[in-house]
C-alpha cells in the first residue's frame, strides 16, 4: 500500500472536517451507552466474574445470536470510548475479545450501593433528549418565551412528572441514585459539615435519598423533607425521615440548617433569592449554628485549566439544565444571589468532581 500525506493545506481541512464529524457522531457516544444500560451489559459482565466473552454477554442478557456480530460492534464503540475495556485480545486471529469492566463501567452494576444506571437512565431519557432537537428554534424567539422543555412537551418539568407516573418514577429513581452516590462522599469526607446541627430540612428533597444517607451517618441530626404533596405521597415508609408536604416558595418550616441539594440551579435567581430567603427565616442565627448548605455546581471550582473533561462537563450541563430555564453559576452569580438574599457569608469546599457544597451562613 502505497504511503502519501495529503498536503499541508489539505490535511488542515481534514482535520476541521473530523472536528465536525467527531462533535456530530457525539451523540452516538450517548446512545451506546443508555444501550449498554438497557441491556445490562455492566451486570452481564459483572455477574459472570468481572470478565466475559461476547457470546457469554449475549448469552447473559438473552441476546438473539443474529445480533451477535451487531454487539461486537457496539462494544468496539463501548472500548474505545472508555465505558468497557478489553481484557484479553485473541492470539489467533479466531478467538474471542475478553471484556472488563472500567471504573465507570462499574457505577452501571444494578447490586452495588454506587449504582448510577437510574440516573444515567433518566439524563438519556426521550424526555430529556428530544427537546434539544428544538433547541436552535428555541434561540430564535425572544424572551420571556416558553422554556426548551415546555415548547416540547407543553408542561413544564414539574407538571409533566406530575400527570406522567412513568416518568416521575424515572425521575424519583435517577434522584434517589444520585443522592445515595453523592452523599456517601459527603459523608466521607465533609462529615463535619452535619455534627455540628441537630436537625435538618432537606428542602425538595424528593424521596429522601440524601436525608436518609445524613440520618443513618448523624443519628443525632433530625431530618425531614420538604415536597410537593404528590412526591411526598410516593415517599418510603418506615426511614427516620419525616416528610412535610409544602412549596419552598411559601415558606420553610424551622430546622437548624436546610439543604438543598441540587435545587437552585433549577432555578432563575429572582425564584433562587425568594428560596434562600425562606431558609434565612426557617434557620437560627449563625452563632446558634444556623446555615444552608448547598450541594450544586460552581463552574470552575474544583478544576485547572488543564482538566479540559471537567470544564467541559460543567459547561455542557449548564446548556443542558437551561431546557428547564435553570443555570449552572460560578462563584461570582452565586455570591450575587447569597448576598441579595440578606446571607453574610459563605464556603465553597470543591470535593464532589463537578460538583461543590457551598456553606451559607446568615
Amino acid at each position: 500500500m502505497e504511503l502519501r500525506q495529503p498536503s499541508s493545506k489539505n490535511q488542515a481541512l481534514l482535520d476541521a472536517q473530523l472536528e465536525l464529524w467527531h462533535h456530530t457522531l457525539c451523540y452516538i457516544k450517548s446512545m451506546a451507552l443508555k444501550s449498554a444500560i438497557d441491556l445490562r451489559i455492566a451486570d452481564a459482565i459483572h455477574d459472570h466474574g468481572g470478565t466475559a466473552t461476547l457470546p457469554q454477554i449475549a448469552t447473559k442478557i438473552m441476546l438473539h445470536q443474529s445480533k451477535l456480530p451487531c454487539l461486537r460492534r457496539l462494544m468496539r464503540v463501548l472500548t474505545v470510548t472508555g465505558v468497557f475495556s478489553i481484557i484479553e485480545h485473541p492470539t489467533d486471529g479466531g478467538g474471542e475479545h475478553v471484556y472488563g469492566l472500567t471504573p465507570a463501567s462499574s457505577l452501571l452494576v444494578s447490586s452495588t450501593s454506587m449504582n448510577l444506571s437510574p440516573f444515567m437512565t433518566l439524563m438519556l431519557d426521550r424526555v430529556f433528549v428530544s427537546p434539544f432537537h428544538s433547541l436552535g428554534e428555541w434561540f430564535e424567539h425572544e424572551l420571556p418565551n416558553p422554556t426548551l422543555f415546555k415548547m416540547e412537551h407543553g408542561h413544564n418539568a414539574w407538571d409533566f412528572a406530575g400527570h406522567d407516573a412513568k416518568f416521575a418514577k424515572i425521575f424519583d429513581n435517577g434522584m434517589v441514585a444520585d443522592s445515595s452516590f453523592n452523599m456517601d462522599i459527603v459523608v466521607k469526607e465533609c462529615g463535619d459539615v452535619f455534627q455540628s446541627i441537630s436537625s435538618l430540612m432537606d428542602v425538595a428533597g424528593g424521596l429522601g435519598g440524601a436525608s436518609q444517607a445524613i440520618s443513618k451517618a448523624f443519628p443525632h441530626v433530625k431530618c425531614s423533607v420538604l415536597d410537593l404533596p404528590h412526591v411526598v405521597d410516593a415517599a418510603p415508609a418506615g426511614t427516620d425521615v419525616d416528610y412535610i408536604a409544602g412549596d419552598m416558595f411559601e415558606s420553610i418550616p424551622p430546622a437548624n440548617a436546610v439543604l438543598l441539594k441540587w435545587v437552585l440551579h433549577d432555578w432563575g435567581d429572582a425564584e433562587c433569592v425568594k428560596i434562600l430567603r425562606n431558609c434565612e427565616k426557617a434557620i437560627p442565627p449563625r452563632d446558634a449554628g444556623g446555615k444552608v448548605i448547598i450541594l450544586d455546581m460552581v463552574v470552575g471550582a474544583g478544576t485547572s485549566e488543564s482538566d479540559l473533561k471537567h470544564r467541559e462537563t460543567q459547561v455542557l450541563f449548564d446548556l443542558f439544565i437551561m431546557f428547564i430555564d435553570g443555570t449552572e453559576r460560578d462563584e461570582q452569580e452565586w455570591k450575587k444571589i447569597i448576598f441579595e438574599a440578606g446571607f453574610s457569608d459563605y464556603k465553597i469546599i470543591p470535593v464532589l468532581g463537578v460538583r461543590s457544597i457551598i456553606e451559607v451562613y446568615p
